[in-house]
Protein backbone atom coordinates (compact mmCIF):
# COMPACT_ATOMS: atom_id res chain seq x y z
CA UNK A 1 0.00 0.00 0.00
CA UNK A 2 1.17 3.54 -0.65
CA UNK A 3 0.32 7.21 -0.06
CA UNK A 4 -1.05 7.25 -3.26
CA UNK A 5 -3.30 4.43 -2.69
CA UNK A 6 -4.44 6.01 0.27
CA UNK A 7 -5.41 9.50 -0.90
CA UNK A 8 -6.40 8.80 -4.66
CA UNK A 9 -10.25 10.23 -3.98
CA UNK A 10 -8.85 13.55 -2.29
CA UNK A 11 -8.86 16.93 -2.66
CA UNK A 12 -8.70 18.25 0.28
CA UNK A 13 -6.33 15.95 3.06
CA UNK A 14 -5.98 17.34 6.92
CA UNK A 15 -2.72 15.96 9.03
CA UNK A 16 -2.15 15.97 12.45
CA UNK A 17 -0.14 14.02 15.43
CA UNK A 18 -0.71 14.40 19.23
CA UNK A 19 -0.21 17.20 21.76
CA UNK A 20 3.11 18.58 23.05
CA UNK A 21 4.42 17.04 19.45
CA UNK A 22 7.70 15.00 19.78
CA UNK A 23 10.55 14.26 16.95
CA UNK A 24 8.72 11.47 15.65
CA UNK A 25 5.33 13.29 15.37
CA UNK A 26 6.50 16.44 14.00
CA UNK A 27 9.06 14.03 11.31
CA UNK A 28 6.20 11.97 10.20
CA UNK A 29 3.36 14.79 9.70
CA UNK A 30 5.95 17.02 8.18
CA UNK A 31 7.54 14.15 6.06
CA UNK A 32 3.41 13.44 4.58
CA UNK A 33 2.90 16.60 4.10
CA UNK A 34 6.00 17.28 2.26
CA UNK A 35 5.64 14.28 0.00
CA UNK A 36 1.71 15.22 -0.77
CA UNK A 37 2.85 19.08 -1.73
CA UNK A 38 5.82 17.39 -4.16
CA UNK A 39 4.27 14.16 -5.74
CA UNK A 40 0.51 15.33 -5.41
CA UNK A 41 0.46 19.09 -5.97
CA UNK A 42 -3.47 18.82 -6.52
CA UNK A 43 -4.24 18.00 -3.55
CA UNK A 44 -5.01 20.43 -1.29
CA UNK A 45 -2.97 19.77 2.15
CA UNK A 46 -3.15 21.31 5.77
CA UNK A 47 -1.69 20.78 8.72
CA UNK A 48 -2.93 21.20 12.43
CA UNK A 49 -0.54 20.46 15.07
CA UNK A 50 0.75 22.38 18.00
CA UNK A 51 3.63 24.07 18.02
CA UNK A 52 7.04 22.22 17.77
CA UNK A 53 9.62 22.45 19.14
CA UNK A 54 12.15 25.57 17.76
CA UNK A 55 15.00 22.27 17.31
CA UNK A 56 12.04 21.30 14.45
CA UNK A 57 12.64 24.66 12.64
CA UNK A 58 15.08 23.10 10.13
CA UNK A 59 12.34 21.18 8.72
CA UNK A 60 10.80 22.34 5.75
CA UNK A 61 7.62 23.44 5.71
CA UNK A 62 7.04 23.94 9.60
CA UNK A 63 6.32 27.53 9.23
CA UNK A 64 3.43 26.27 7.29
CA UNK A 65 1.81 24.52 10.47
CA UNK A 66 -1.73 25.90 11.69
CA UNK A 67 -1.85 25.53 15.34
CA UNK A 68 -4.86 27.84 16.21
CA UNK A 69 -7.08 25.00 14.97
CA UNK A 70 -9.30 27.07 14.03
CA UNK A 71 -11.28 26.46 11.02
CA UNK A 72 -14.67 24.78 9.99
CA UNK A 73 -13.63 23.29 7.24
CA UNK A 74 -14.42 19.55 5.95
CA UNK A 75 -11.53 17.58 4.83
CA UNK A 76 -12.45 14.18 2.32
CA UNK A 77 -9.30 12.70 4.71
CA UNK A 78 -7.57 13.22 7.84
CA UNK A 79 -4.67 11.36 8.59
CA UNK A 80 -4.00 11.10 12.49
CA UNK A 81 -0.25 10.00 13.17
CA UNK A 82 1.40 8.57 16.01
CA UNK A 83 -1.30 8.71 18.63
CA UNK A 84 -5.26 7.76 18.96
CA UNK A 85 -8.12 10.48 18.29
CA UNK A 86 -8.08 11.13 21.77
CA UNK A 87 -4.63 12.38 21.77
CA UNK A 88 -4.85 14.66 18.77
CA UNK A 89 -6.01 17.92 21.32
CA UNK A 90 -7.76 20.58 19.51
CA UNK A 91 -7.59 18.93 15.80
CA UNK A 92 -10.00 16.07 17.51
CA UNK A 93 -12.76 18.00 16.14
CA UNK A 94 -11.28 18.56 12.98
CA UNK A 95 -10.59 14.49 12.21
CA UNK A 96 -14.26 13.74 13.86
CA UNK A 97 -15.82 15.98 11.09
CA UNK A 98 -13.53 14.27 7.98
CA UNK A 99 -15.36 12.21 5.15
CA UNK A 100 -12.45 9.13 5.83
CA UNK A 101 -10.18 9.00 8.44
CA UNK A 102 -7.05 7.51 8.57
CA UNK A 103 -4.59 6.50 11.65
CA UNK A 104 -0.63 5.47 11.38
CA UNK A 105 1.00 4.70 13.95
CA UNK A 106 3.34 2.36 15.72
CA UNK A 107 2.04 2.06 19.22
CA UNK A 108 1.32 -1.11 20.76
CA UNK A 109 -1.60 0.37 22.50
CA UNK A 110 -3.21 1.62 20.17
CA UNK A 111 -6.32 -0.73 18.34
CA UNK A 112 -6.71 1.96 15.59
CA UNK A 113 -9.55 5.11 15.52
CA UNK A 114 -9.73 5.10 11.64
CA UNK A 115 -11.65 4.33 9.01
CA UNK A 116 -8.14 2.90 7.67
CA UNK A 117 -5.56 1.42 9.79
CA UNK A 118 -1.88 1.68 9.09
CA UNK A 119 -0.59 -0.23 12.61
CA UNK A 120 2.69 -1.42 12.89
CA UNK A 121 3.85 -2.24 16.91
CA UNK A 122 7.26 -3.95 15.98
CA UNK A 123 8.10 -0.73 13.80
CA UNK A 124 10.86 1.80 15.73
CA UNK A 125 8.52 4.84 15.29
CA UNK A 126 5.97 6.23 13.27
CA UNK A 127 8.37 7.47 10.68
CA UNK A 128 9.02 4.15 9.80
CA UNK A 129 6.08 3.34 9.10
CA UNK A 130 5.92 6.10 6.92
CA UNK A 131 8.64 5.37 4.99
CA UNK A 132 7.00 1.96 4.25
CA UNK A 133 4.06 3.65 2.24
CA UNK A 134 6.29 6.16 0.58
CA UNK A 135 7.69 5.53 -2.92
CA UNK A 136 11.12 5.21 -2.24
CA UNK A 137 11.76 6.80 -5.82
CA UNK A 138 9.58 9.87 -5.26
CA UNK A 139 11.86 10.99 -1.98
CA UNK A 140 13.87 13.86 -1.79
CA UNK A 141 16.71 15.23 0.17
CA UNK A 142 14.42 17.06 2.78
CA UNK A 143 11.81 14.23 2.80
CA UNK A 144 14.19 11.85 3.75
CA UNK A 145 15.88 14.11 6.67
CA UNK A 146 12.34 14.73 7.92
CA UNK A 147 12.16 11.30 8.08
CA UNK A 148 15.44 10.28 9.86
CA UNK A 149 14.56 13.36 12.49
CA UNK A 150 11.98 11.16 13.54
CA UNK A 151 13.54 7.86 13.42
CA UNK A 152 16.64 9.09 15.84
CA UNK A 153 14.27 10.65 18.41
CA UNK A 154 11.93 7.15 18.62
CA UNK A 155 15.15 5.11 18.31
CA UNK A 156 17.12 7.63 21.09
CA UNK A 157 19.67 7.84 18.09
CA UNK A 158 19.46 4.25 17.58
CA UNK A 159 20.18 3.26 21.10
CA UNK A 160 16.39 1.74 22.37
CA UNK A 161 15.32 -1.55 22.38
CA UNK A 162 13.13 -1.01 19.63
CA UNK A 163 15.96 -0.71 16.76
CA UNK A 164 16.10 -2.87 14.37
CA UNK A 165 18.12 -4.56 11.90
CA UNK A 166 15.44 -3.02 9.37
CA UNK A 167 15.60 0.16 11.07
CA UNK A 168 18.99 0.99 10.38
CA UNK A 169 18.40 -0.09 6.90
CA UNK A 170 15.78 2.47 6.48
CA UNK A 171 18.36 5.08 8.38
CA UNK A 172 20.81 4.15 5.76
CA UNK A 173 18.81 5.02 2.54
CA UNK A 174 17.71 8.19 4.53
CA UNK A 175 21.29 9.16 4.56
CA UNK A 176 22.11 8.34 0.53
CA UNK A 177 20.27 11.41 0.05
CA UNK A 178 23.28 13.37 1.38
CA UNK A 179 21.87 15.44 4.22
CA UNK A 180 24.23 16.16 6.71
CA UNK A 181 23.17 13.12 9.70
CA UNK A 182 25.57 13.84 12.23
CA UNK A 183 24.70 18.00 12.38
CA UNK A 184 20.96 16.98 12.36
CA UNK A 185 21.57 14.55 15.62
CA UNK A 186 23.40 17.33 17.55
CA UNK A 187 21.38 20.00 16.60
CA UNK A 188 17.86 17.93 17.23
CA UNK A 189 18.73 15.60 19.89
CA UNK A 190 21.47 16.81 22.04
CA UNK A 191 21.60 20.63 21.50
CA UNK A 192 20.38 22.59 25.02
CA UNK A 193 20.17 26.12 25.31
CA UNK A 194 22.02 27.07 28.65
CA UNK A 195 18.77 27.59 30.17
CA UNK A 196 17.87 24.19 29.66
CA UNK A 197 20.92 22.90 30.86
CA UNK A 198 20.49 24.90 34.24
CA UNK A 199 16.70 23.81 34.85
CA UNK A 200 18.42 19.96 33.59
CA UNK A 201 21.11 19.95 35.71
CA UNK A 202 18.59 21.06 38.51
CA UNK A 203 16.24 18.39 38.56
CA UNK A 204 18.80 16.07 37.97
CA UNK A 205 20.30 17.67 41.13
CA UNK A 206 17.29 17.26 42.88
CA UNK A 207 16.44 13.81 42.13
CA UNK A 208 15.64 11.13 44.45
CA UNK A 209 16.79 7.21 44.33
CA UNK A 210 14.48 4.44 45.99
CA UNK A 211 13.95 0.59 45.56
CA UNK A 212 17.19 0.03 46.01
CA UNK A 213 18.56 2.53 43.92
CA UNK A 214 16.96 0.39 41.31
CA UNK A 215 14.33 3.07 40.63
CA UNK A 216 15.30 7.50 40.45
CA UNK A 217 12.59 10.37 40.03
CA UNK A 218 12.84 14.10 39.71
CA UNK A 219 10.00 16.66 39.90
CA UNK A 220 9.79 20.05 38.52
CA UNK A 221 7.12 22.26 39.79
CA UNK A 222 5.29 25.90 38.12
CA UNK A 223 7.37 27.60 40.40
CA UNK A 224 10.55 26.05 38.76
CA UNK A 225 9.61 26.62 35.30
CA UNK A 226 8.60 30.12 35.89
CA UNK A 227 11.72 30.99 37.78
CA UNK A 228 13.83 29.68 35.03
CA UNK A 229 11.52 30.85 32.17
CA UNK A 230 10.63 27.64 30.30
CA UNK A 231 8.11 25.50 29.02
CA UNK A 232 7.61 21.51 28.66
CA UNK A 233 9.49 21.64 25.84
CA UNK A 234 12.17 22.71 27.32
CA UNK A 235 12.37 19.90 29.75
CA UNK A 236 13.30 17.24 27.03
CA UNK A 237 16.23 15.10 27.35
CA UNK A 238 16.14 15.46 31.74
CA UNK A 239 14.40 11.67 31.80
CA UNK A 240 17.02 10.47 29.67
CA UNK A 241 19.89 11.85 32.33
CA UNK A 242 17.99 10.20 34.98
CA UNK A 243 18.17 7.13 33.02
CA UNK A 244 21.51 6.70 32.03
CA UNK A 245 22.22 6.78 35.79
CA UNK A 246 24.30 3.81 37.17
CA UNK A 247 22.44 1.00 38.93
CA UNK A 248 18.37 2.13 37.92
CA UNK A 249 16.18 0.19 36.39
CA UNK A 250 13.23 3.14 35.73
CA UNK A 251 13.57 6.64 36.12
CA UNK A 252 10.35 8.77 36.53
CA UNK A 253 10.39 12.28 35.34
CA UNK A 254 7.13 14.64 35.86
CA UNK A 255 6.95 18.07 35.13
CA UNK A 256 3.63 19.93 36.66
CA UNK A 257 0.89 20.82 34.13
CA UNK A 258 -2.08 21.62 36.25
CA UNK A 259 -3.44 21.88 40.04
CA UNK A 260 -1.97 18.75 41.28
CA UNK A 261 -1.52 17.47 37.93
CA UNK A 262 1.53 16.14 36.64
CA UNK A 263 2.99 14.90 33.13
CA UNK A 264 5.18 11.72 33.85
CA UNK A 265 7.66 10.04 31.42
CA UNK A 266 9.04 6.66 32.66
CA UNK A 267 12.18 5.22 31.50
CA UNK A 268 13.32 1.63 31.55
CA UNK A 269 16.53 -0.25 31.16
CA UNK A 270 15.29 -3.33 30.38
CA UNK A 271 13.72 -5.06 33.20
CA UNK A 272 10.41 -3.31 32.98
CA UNK A 273 7.73 -3.02 30.71
CA UNK A 274 7.01 0.74 31.16
CA UNK A 275 3.61 0.55 28.89
CA UNK A 276 1.85 -1.42 30.71
CA UNK A 277 2.41 1.10 33.26
CA UNK A 278 1.77 4.25 31.91
CA UNK A 279 -1.65 2.58 30.15
CA UNK A 280 -2.52 1.54 33.91
CA UNK A 281 -2.39 5.24 34.74
CA UNK A 282 -4.50 6.62 31.06
CA UNK A 283 -1.62 6.47 29.01
CA UNK A 284 0.70 4.39 26.94
CA UNK A 285 3.76 4.50 24.57
CA UNK A 286 6.59 1.74 24.32
CA UNK A 287 8.10 -1.06 26.17
CA UNK A 288 11.28 1.65 27.59
CA UNK A 289 9.46 4.70 27.01
CA UNK A 290 5.86 5.43 28.23
CA UNK A 291 3.81 8.11 29.50
CA UNK A 292 0.55 9.51 31.18
CA UNK A 293 -0.89 12.29 33.25
CA UNK A 294 -1.63 11.88 36.87
CA UNK A 295 -3.39 13.68 39.50
CA UNK A 296 -1.71 14.41 43.23
CA UNK A 297 0.76 15.10 44.71
CA UNK A 298 4.04 14.43 43.71
CA UNK A 299 4.42 12.08 46.58
CA UNK A 300 1.28 10.53 45.87
CA UNK A 301 1.79 10.16 42.31
CA UNK A 302 5.53 8.43 43.42
CA UNK A 303 3.26 5.72 45.84
CA UNK A 304 0.89 4.83 43.11
CA UNK A 305 3.79 4.20 40.88
CA UNK A 306 5.44 2.52 43.00
CA UNK A 307 2.89 0.21 43.50
CA UNK A 308 2.83 -0.99 39.78
CA UNK A 309 6.57 -1.21 39.52
CA UNK A 310 7.05 -3.34 42.16
CA UNK A 311 4.60 -5.71 40.80
CA UNK A 312 7.30 -6.43 37.99
CA UNK A 313 10.25 -6.23 39.99
CA UNK A 314 8.83 -9.05 41.95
Amino acid sequence: MRLEELLQEAKKVALSGHIRPDGDCVGSVMSVYQYIKKNMPEIEVKVFLETPSSVFDCIKGVEDIDSSMDTTEEYDIFIAMDCTADRLGNAQKIFDKAKTKINIDHHISNSGCGDINVLVPDASSTCEVVYELMNPEKLDVEIAKTLYIGIIHDTGVFKYSNTSPKTLKIAADLIAYGFDFSKIIDETFYEKTYIQTLIGAKAVSESVRFMDGKCIFSVVDKNMMQFFGVGPKDLDGVINQLRIVKGVECAIFMYQTGDMEYKVSLRSNGMLDVSVIASFFGGGGHVRAAGCTMKGTPHDVINNLSAQIALQLS
